[in-house]
């Protein structure tokens, strides 16, 4: 993964980036740990945005899968 001309590694994999403003972490999981929070969390800091969102789609309402993590805001 290249971000901004920088090579992350293999390692480094966020799901989408939306016009470097914006990571989008998808999981279709039964719930959600506390690793895929911090996992996002990370994804923020290394590409220093501010925002991300973590969405399961693995739930009855869409609404309730969708959780928003903030990087320093």
């Amino acid at each position: 993964m290249i971000h901004e001309g920088v090579d992350m590694g293999i390692g480094f994999v966020p799901d989408i980036i939306i016009d470097n403003k914006l990571i989008l972490e998808l999981k279709s999981i039964e719930t959600l740990a506390e690793v895929h929070y911090k996992q996002l969390l990370t994804y923020l800091r290394l590409t220093k945005l501010k925002l991300g969102l973590l969405i399961n789609f693995n739930v009855p309402l869409i609404k309730s899968g969708i959780h928003r993590i903030a990087n320093n805001l």
